[in-house]
């Protein structure tokens, strides 16, 4: 493990997303690019990078928005990524750049706990990057010292599952098929520990961010056909996790979330809801 994450307070999530999990995501990188890109988007309008910007993405995955950010500030400006997934790093850092002269890192790191720096960056950014840490107040007060005065912090997370029906149908469907699943802490670390906006908001004033804006945004969203769409549903979040379990269960659970998804075929694939907060927070 580098060692810029190995003294992590979040070794759970650092192990999760060295296993199963970041090897899944850089496996499937393509499909789950499609999936989400139109909602990183989304807040990469709201944080509005201009040429020549500095700027840290948190949780970069496999470097889709990182490349994003790095078109949109130039070859004047500069990104760093910071993940602290190795099998997503590595996919990031062999993924073709756009140009040759931008200025573009990928660094294995934890924002709650790694050194950003100080005063470093104009902006930050985040796309479904920011739900997973121990301590979240301790991550934005982090991600907050090493923004420049008058910097801004742009993030999407997940709303409620209820809302989200991409996921939450496919796992009506299949439970009744499954053992009976421990309850869990909504506010745990996880995809959707941030649909709580107000909770949020008060997390990012007290880390010191001010002037907090929060939007809800919407959108069909999908990974590809229908088949396409049945072999990443099996893969990742909690479906995923519990056919990894029972796998002797997989052909069962199969149907019926195949006849779930079926009704969400269009000529574009298999579109579903989705349901997003975007955050815009600001240092003094």
């Amino acid at each position: 493990m580098p060692s810029e994450t190995s003294a992590s307070a979040n070794s759970a999530q650092i192990e999760y997303w060295n296993a199963a999990a970041g090897l899944t995501w850089a496996e499937f990188q393509e499909q789950l690019d499609r999936q989400i890109e139109s909602l990183g988007l989304e807040a990469m309008r709201v944080l509005a990078p201009i040429k020549g910007e500095r700027i840290v993405d948190i949780g970069c995955g496999c470097g889709q928005t990182a490349l994003e950010l790095a078109c949109r500030v130039g070859s004047e400006g500069s990104v760093l990524g910071v993940d602290i997934s190795t099998p997503m790093l590595e996919v990031a850092r062999t993924r073709p750049r756009p140009a040759p002269d931008l200025a573009l890192e990928f660094k294995p790191l934890d924002a709650q706990t790694g050194d950003l720096g100080e005063a470093q960056f104009d902006a930050a950014y985040s796309r479904f990057g920011v739900m997973f840490f121990s301590d979240s107040v301790a991550a934005f007060s982090n991600i907050l010292k090493s923004l420049k005065p008058g910097g801004r912090f742009a993030f999407v997370c997940w709303r409620s599952l209820q809302d989200n029906d991409w996921m939450r149908e496919p796992m009506q469907a299949a439970a009744p098929l499954l053992p009976p699943a421990a309850p869990s802490d909504p506010l745990a670390p996880g995809p959707f520990a941030f649909a709580d906006a107000n909770r949020v908001r008060r997390m990012l004033r007290e880390a010191g961010f001010e002037s907090v804006e929060v939007s809800s945004f919407d959108a069909m969203i999908g990974a590809g056909d229908l088949d396409q769409s049945l072999r990443l549903a099996f893969k990742v979040g909690p479906l995923g996790a519990a056919l990894r379990e029972n796998p002797h269960l997989k052909d069962d659970v199969s149907r019926a979330v195949r006849d779930v998804l079926a009704r969400h075929v269009t000529p574009e694939g298999v579109r579903m809801r989705s349901a997003v907060w975007i955050f815009l927070a600001r240092k003094r």
